[in-house]
């Protein structure tokens, strides 16, 4: 980003976020102690972010007009989540900065894209390959091996969009159940653990990684983050870089996630990136009530031209997220000590559905020999 076209708000100025989930709830709700607003731009009238600004707009991301007022209200607009239409974060671009860009948006829309990027930074990532038909599958399935995985190249989260293929499986059948023309093969990575860096950019290049975080997910969906990962500081440091060199690659302004898989075993030891969300990420909720600074902060300040934070993070720290009817028990935790309750004030608690979370955070020990 030009010197020339950097956004420099000041308090009073008016964020828009496109997006109406916990994330863009959570956005808002740092924005405001930071004397900002924000609005909300999101076709679901029940979004949860709705409840903690003063303006929304509840519209679909086609409605040209309605992103146009939008446009009207606001000095620059951020997003929640990556599959914003491109076509909408076009129409908003032309009137107001859009941070993250649209061209870092449109790279981690598309996973063949995304892969090929990653790539070509000399970063490494599983086997993959690009599907179009069941005579390409079959082929990349041969030269790949099994297990592997087959995804969507877009749209998937959480699980969604994607089948493991073994031996034995039915290709024809997987292709056609998946009901796409676009997809990626990625080989099966035998991983030790699977980590992520939240990592933050600023338009003058200075980047800030959180600590890395392990997490463990339970039908696909992310369950429990704990900070620090438990892996030696060389891989650490590894997956730190990772991060900052694609951050800066993208000349991303904002934060966003790169999960990664450790492999310990084998000829080549050390971290291969899996995805990049290009957004505040649930696996960096723990710095809430973890670290100094808030992923969900450092984004704001980003965004705003404002300087990071240097995250400091207070103890070993535990993320449980509560899914479904998990939440029904959220009195249970109030009653921890050093548990922190978050409810992201969601309607029906369905199957898979994240409500809340909670962070416990364990301090560090003093430390020793000191007078």
């Amino acid at each position: 980003m030009t010197g020339s076209n950097r956004v420099k708000l000041k308090p009073g100025d008016t964020i828009g976020i496109l997006g109406g989930g916990q994330l863009g709830r959570m956005l808002a709700l740092a924005a405001a102690r930071l004397g900002l607003r924000c609005q909300v731009f999101s076709p679901d009238p029940d979004s949860p972010a709705f409840d903690v600004v003063l303006n929304a707009t509840c519209a679909e991301y086609a409605d040209v007009e309605a992103l146009e007022l939008f446009a009207n209200d606001v000095d620059v607009v951020t997003y929640e989540f990556e599959n914003v239409p491109s076509a909408a974060a076009m129409v908003l671009a032309a009137r107001r900065p859009v941070l993250p860009s649209r061209s870092a948006l449109e790279t981690t829309q598309d996973r063949l894209i995304e892969k090929d990027f990653v790539t070509s930074l000399g970063i490494r990532t599983a086997n993959y390959a690009d599907i179009s038909s069941l005579a390409t599958l079959r082929e990349a399935v041969l030269r790949i091996g099994q297990p592997s995985v087959l995804k969507t190249r877009r749209f998937g989260y959480d699980g969604k969009g994607q089948v493991k293929i073994r031996p034995g499986d039915d290709l024809e059948r997987i292709w056609a159940e998946l009901g796409t023309k676009s997809a990626i093969l990625e080989a099966f990575v035998p991983f030790e653990r699977e980590i992520s860096v939240v990592a933050a950019r600023a338009a003058d290049g200075q980047v800030e990684c959180f600590d890395v975080t392990e997490n463990e997910h339970r039908d696909h969906i992310l369950k429990v983050s704990r900070a620090p990962a438990a892996i030696p500081d060389a891989l650490a440091d590894e997956a730190r870089d990772i991060a900052s060199r694609i951050a800066t690659a993208l000349d991303y302004v904002g934060v966003l996630a790169v999960e990664m898989f450790v492999v310990s075993g084998g000829p080549n030891p050390g971290v291969l990136v899996n995805e990049i969300a290009p957004r505040v990420h649930n696996s960096g909720h723990w710095t809430l009530d973890g670290a100094s600074i808030s992923q969900f902060e450092q984004h704001i300040r980003a965004i705003a031209g404002w300087p990071l934070g240097k995250p400091l993070r207070h103890g070993h720290v535990t993320m449980t997220n509560l899914i479904g009817d998990e939440i029904d028990g959220y009195e249970q935790w109030l009653t921890v000590p050093g548990a922190t309750v978050h409810l992201y004030g969601k309607g029906a608690a369905r199957p898979g559905r994240k409500m809340g979370h909670v962070t416990q955070v364990s301090p560090l020990p003093p430390r020793q020999g000191r007078n």
